[in-house]
């Protein structure tokens, strides 16, 4: 088993922040990783980048998909879980948050959490 990183930039408030940890550690249990910590940033060390550059055009996402509708509190961050498992597992956890992030459909749809993964 290693330590391995999902790495998510997001433009979430307190509460979409708590649903995106959420999704992380469904996807975690049945999996039998273990989550072994996680780092909310608002920079990212070595670019010379803030979130809010990096992550911009999550707002304008926003905005596009909930016209209309305040932003509230909701910011650029950058959600980085450290996740002791295989790497198959990693995969299927990857794969899995992906999924519950925002749903593929047949029809235009709009993401709770506008979001990129890294």
């Amino acid at each position: 088993m290693k330590t391995r990183d999902l790495t998510f930039g997001l433009y979430a408030d307190e509460l979409g922040l708590t649903w995106v940890r959420g999704l992380v550690a469904d996807a975690a249990g049945p999996r039998r990783a273990r989550i072994a910590g996680e780092t909310v940033a608002h920079d990212l060390p070595g670019s010379g980048l803030s979130t809010a550059e990096m992550y911009d055009f999550l707002a304008e996402q926003w905005a596009v998909e909930h016209p209309g509708q305040s932003s509230g509190g909701r910011q650029p961050i950058e959600l980085r879980v450290r996740v002791v498992c295989s790497l198959r597992t990693w995969r299927a956890m990857r794969k899995a948050v992906i999924r519950a992030l925002c749903p593929e459909g047949a029809g235009p749809h709009s993401c709770r959490v506008p979001w990129m993964v890294r």
